[in-house]
């Protein structure tokens, strides 16, 4: 393993869950030794983010200890890859299979397309396509706390903050939250937003891929046009 340091054995799935492990990775950072752009070049994703070096904290940079939550958020898709490796290595079954057996299979979810590693690993960091009507299904999921699926405690967790990412957003498992709604986000501006307190689900499907301020516009979209028709 590239890198070796004993620090790394206490990376924890929570650490992975919550973006805010050691590894010195982020996507939002082009310098990041960890940047995804990286991990796409090379055969073994996960060999990659398990060869990454501990990341640094210079003075102008808050530490883990001085940050909320006792954490400091760094967007790593290089890690969240990595949690599908543990979830296959624990289940013993394929990502795929696993998700279709216990979440996509009894929510009636189909048609389901991956994207794989030159490994063949699943991504678990990015990449799944799902119709816009399937991912309501998963709003709907954490709104109606689990539907028997998925245990209501951690939907709890998982939407509880866990790491601060800025003054208007914080990090649970996966989940951005504001101050009225957790959201799943991916590239181009796509988004499932949660209200809990308006009971409903918004779902923004989109392309803008090549534009930098794509979620920008999806916040937009949603502040203006859905939120002003549902708050009353």
């Amino acid at each position: 393993m590239r890198n070796p340091d004993p620090r790394k054995r206490e990376i924890t799935i929570e650490d992975l869950l919550t973006m805010s492990s050691l590894l010195e990775c982020d996507d939002w950072n082009p310098f990041s030794s960890g940047n995804e752009e990286r991990m796409y070049l090379v055969e073994d994703w996960i060999g990659f983010a398990l060869g990454l070096p501990i990341r640094g904290f210079p003075s102008w940079a808050a530490r883990p200890e001085d940050s909320p939550h006792g954490r400091s958020f760094s967007y790593c898709t290089a890690g969240v890859t990595t949690l599908g490796a543990v979830l296959e290595r624990a289940t013993g079954v394929p990502v795929p299979e696993y998700a279709r057996e216990h979440l996509f299979g009894p929510l009636g979810i189909e048609g389901e397309r991956w994207a794989y590693s030159p490994l063949g690993l699943a991504q678990t960091g990015g990449g799944l396509e799902l119709r816009t009507a399937d991912l309501v299904r998963l709003g709907r999921l954490y709104l109606d706390g689990g539907l028997g699926i998925v245990p209501a405690e951690w939907i709890e967790r998982s939407t509880t903050p866990k790491a601060r990412v800025d003054d208007r957003h914080e990090f649970g498992y996966l989940w951005w939250l504001t101050a009225s709604s957790w959201e799943m986000r991916g590239m181009g501006g796509n988004r499932v937003a949660v209200y809990p307190e308006l009971d409903a689900v918004a779902v923004v499907t989109s392309a803008n891929f090549g534009r930098r301020d794509a979620h920008e516009l999806t916040d937009r979209l949603l502040e203006e046009h859905v939120l002003t028709t549902l708050r009353p």
